[in-house]
């Protein structure tokens, strides 16, 4: 039900991933009604306001008779659809759809309730836009994208629909919905907003949590298979220091390697004093991770239920000034709320955050393929080394991922390329934080579930050398757990094999957060 004001990314997941149902709430309809007698009341009285009786951008000092502001607003849609690349993901498109309704619910956008409707009428139906994933800018909002996204609801464009793509006419026809004729101001209501960046944004903030969690899993399972110590992860140490990602990681940690006799029966004998930094820091670089990621679901937090569209109506009325225009106690104000930096200086936090996930699991996967820095494991832990390469190619393709996402990290959002003819003169790019956002994410799974395969793989051997050795010893509680579920879809490597689907498996294992239970005892 939506109000406009409550919407969380758990939420948003659910209807881009699960198919909730999404209707408009009733106090939201009645708001969304007032706001639209305004802008009825404005161009009734020839009022100039930007985008309802003038143009756009640029364009904004050239007047539009009130009997053309339809045709004002269907221009504009078809003008702005103009975005190219691979179409956007279902789940995205989706997400977006939900995230356009909720902003329009605030009442602050002008809209007809059957706008909003419509929309739900979208999701319930499984009509998905075909939305290009370039053109944007982030300033004026999304504009390209949105475009594509709302042309289904005047039937035209093309959508999705049970994996068939045809036009949206067609899907309509189907469903025996009208095509909507768009009234004044509404094409800019469904135009200007951050719905993409912010839809990417909120499936990212909800696939990176998961992720956080599957890497505290991997990294345990590691630092038994190497050997480690368990000592700099102890709650009196991580407290001198108490950054909250830093003291959850390290009690993920203590919790993972819990009643392991195989950390204790190696803890006497002092083999080594510190461990390797990316078994040692753990805590410290994937809590900064963990702290960077709390960041951009608090930004989600506010961004998913805040009107991004421009102008915005206030039926009450409010504090005048020179660029409102105001009439029965209504008041319309030109302002800035589309402009995407918040969201892409959070989204470019956050993909650097992920990046350093993965570039740490990386050079565990190094340690443990490494038989002069693995404690004695086979080289590349290949039960025939020389014959048999095992898992050495598991790191160069870890390696080659981490690298990449050298160059995805940097930040979109420092770049601006003016638009609209100087008038819309600094850009956030926050859409292209977005998808450099989710392919980093996607690389950073891999890179974690090629972890999980090794790590499972040198704990193998761990265990075989050490019961060889007369010793009777188990890994901690959750390290043990999470090589079961492992081993249940992955089997040990005790010969080359092709491994394409095994690093599927275990990306499924950290996509699906099949691991994400083991990491407390609340979970």
């Amino acid at each position: 039900m939506l109000t406009g004001a409550d919407l969380s990314i758990a939420d948003v997941e659910a209807v881009a991933r699960a198919g909730r149902r999404v209707s408009l709430g009733p106090e939201a309809r009645a708001r969304v009604v007032e706001a639209r007698d305004v802008i009825e009341r404005l161009v009734a009285a020839g009022e100039i306001v930007y985008g309802v009786t003038t143009g756009f951008g640029d364009l904004a000092t050239t007047f539009i008779d009130p009997a053309d502001s339809a045709r004002l607003q269907e221009n504009l849609l078809l003008s702005h659809a103009a975005g190219v690349g691979e179409p956007l993901p279902r789940d995205v498109v989706r997400a977006m759809l939900l995230l356009r309704a909720n902003t329009l619910a605030l009442g602050h956008s002008g809209c007809r309730p059957v706008v909003i409707d419509r929309i739900c009428d979208l999701l319930r139906l499984g009509i998905h836009p075909i939305v290009p994933s370039q053109g944007s800018v982030g300033a004026s909002g999304d504009l390209a994208p949105l475009a594509h996204l709302a042309l289904p609801l005047t039937g035209r464009g093309h959508v999705e629909v049970g994996g068939r793509v045809m036009a949206a006419s067609e899907a309509l026809a189907a469903a025996n919905l009208e095509p909507l004729e768009l009234q004044a101001k509404e094409g800019l209501a469904l135009l200007n907003g951050t719905q993409m960046m912010s839809a990417i944004g909120a499936l990212v903030a909800a696939d990176a949590q998961r992720l956080a969690r599957a890497a505290s899993v991997a990294a345990a399972i590691s630092c038994e298979a190497l050997l480690g110590t368990d000592v700099a992860y102890s709650a009196a140490y991580q407290l001198a220091r108490p950054h909250p990602g830093q003291i959850a990681v390290a009690a993920e940690l203590r919790w993972l390697l819990r009643e392991s006799t195989l950390m204790t029966s190696h803890h006497p004998s002092a083999h080594k004093v510190q461990d390797p930094y990316s078994l040692r820091c753990v805590p410290q670089v994937h809590g900064a991770v963990r702290d960077a990621l709390d960041y951009l679901s608090g930004v989600l937090d506010i961004e998913l239920n805040s009107a991004t569209d421009n102008p915005l109506v206030f039926p009450g009325g409010g504090v005048a000034d020179a660029t409102a225009a105001a009439t029965g106690g209504g008041l319309v104000i030109s302002g800035g709320n589309f402009h995407g930096e918040p969201v892409a200086i959070a989204l470019d936090f956050a993909k650097l955050a992920i990046s350093e996930l993965g570039a740490i699991s990386e050079r565990r996967i190094a340690l443990m393929v490494d038989s002069r820095l693995n404690g004695g494991l086979p080289p590349f832990l290949s039960s025939g080394s020389g014959l048999e390469s095992g898992m050495m190619l598991l790191q160069y393709t870890a390696a080659a991922l981490a690298s990449e996402n050298k160059v995805l990290a940097h930040p979109a959002s420092a770049d601006s390329i003016p638009t609209s003819a100087n008038q819309e003169d600094h850009v956030s790019m926050g859409s292209i934080s977005a998808r450099h956002a989710m392919a980093v994410l996607g690389n950073v799974q891999r890179i974690v579930a090629l972890e999980l395969l090794v790590a499972a793989q040198a704990l193998d051997f761990r265990l075989e050398r050490v019961a060889a050795e007369g010793s009777h010893v188990r890994p901690g509680a959750g390290v043990e757990e999470a090589h079961r579920r492992i081993r249940s879809v992955v089997p040990h490597l005790d010969r080359d094999r092709l491994q394409g689907s095994d690093i599927e498996s275990a990306a499924r294992l950290v996509r699906e957060g099949s691991l994400v239970d083991l990491v407390s005892p609340e979970s």
